[in-house]
């Protein structure tokens, strides 16, 4: 497998806080997957993403873009990653300066990459862009911020992307400041992205029902550490890991009887008082056991298609590679209209 983007046994640490914790994740330049990479705030999600764009460099390990550090690399290699790898952000509305219209967050890419060698063209390109995230062209060029909704300024932004043609789109929550009802619009639009134009997508979020509902693979990060990965079907489906069935037992169902977030799991003052050199999620944890505080499980392969790194499993392989998309599941191909 050819690699586009690999994170190799990334750590971020500011001071004596962890961001991120030995992570290696790879994803393949052959076959354009969406991958979810999920987890409440402070799991490391978004330091993993700002690595994955080149905006912080990791404290050990490497991320590499086709083979190239991207913390090393030249100015005309960095030039075509900027093009290649690119963001859409939580808050659209910070993107934007709110003196220029709509239009000059379109034009100044098409200036800078030289995507266009005459007005037309570029005018084209532009308008090409805004039809395939669902926006009408003449409705939104010209206009100010302020006179478009949230969904519309989101979209602007996967418009932005799309006119680069970029192997790579990031995704850091990019519906949570977005009406529900436009949500399943613009995620819908990432799917159709991914697989018409066969760009890969990193959709960072703490949402598994809309991750589940557009991904082919995620990775649970859990205060900076995997604590489980594989096929989508797999982790939210059928999770493994403690901290993974309580993320999913937190998902509103449309049961009355239940209440949100009914699982919670307390933290004992024993656990939380006690000295721990294991599992991250040990003082939280149900089945926590004593090897549990002595040191972090491995990655364990209860199915082939996901890895646990949780004591529970330690009757099942351990995994043979350290990158977790080892377990993820080839992407599904377009169904043939």
């Amino acid at each position: 497998m050819s690699a586009l983007i690999e994170a190799k046994g990334v750590t971020k640490r500011y001071g004596s806080f962890t961001a991120l914790d030995d992570v290696t994740l790879t994803l393949s330049d052959s076959e354009p997957s969406m991958t979810a990479v999920a987890g409440e705030s402070g799991s490391g999600k978004t330091t993993l993403a700002r690595m994955m764009l080149g905006f912080i460099d990791p404290t050990e390990g490497s991320v590499e873009y086709r083979g190239k550090n991207i913390a090393t690399m030249s100015a005309s290699e960095k030039r075509a990653f900027r093009r290649e790898v690119q963001p859409v952000f939580q808050d659209p509305f910070e993107v934007f300066n709110p003196f220029y219209r709509i239009d000059n967050v379109l034009t100044t890419p098409v200036k800078r990459f030289r995507l266009a060698d005459t007005d037309a063209k570029a005018q084209a390109l532009i308008e090409d862009a805004l039809e395939r995230v669902g926006l009408r062209p003449q409705d939104t060029l010209g206009r100010f911020p302020h006179e478009l909704s949230g969904g519309q300024r989101q979209r602007v932004m996967v418009a932005r992307a799309v006119l680069l043609r970029p192997k790579m789109i990031v995704a850091d929550e990019p519906v949570s400041m977005v009406d529900a009802s436009l949500r399943a619009t613009i995620l819908d639009e990432l799917r159709t992205l991914n697989r018409e134009l066969g760009i890969s997508i990193v959709y960072i979020t703490h949402d598994l029902t809309t991750a589940f509902q557009i991904c082919d693979n995620i990775v649970v990060l859990y205060r900076g550490s995997v604590a489980e990965a594989g096929a989508v079907e797999q982790v939210i489906g059928r999770p493994k890991h403690p901290y993974s069935q309580l993320l999913v037992s937190s998902i509103p169902l449309p049961d009355l009887s239940k209440a949100w977030g009914a699982d919670e799991i307390p933290v004992t003052e024993a656990n939380a008082a006690r000295t721990n050199n294991g599992c991250k999620f040990a003082p939280r944890c149900p089945h926590v056991m004593e090897q549990c505080w002595q040191a972090p499980p491995p990655k364990y392969m209860p199915d082939a298609q996901r890895l646990a790194t949780c004591f529970l499993y330690r009757d099942a392989p351990v995994s043979p590679d350290a990158d977790v998309a080892s377990v993820f599941r080839p992407p599904q191909a377009a169904p043939v209209s």
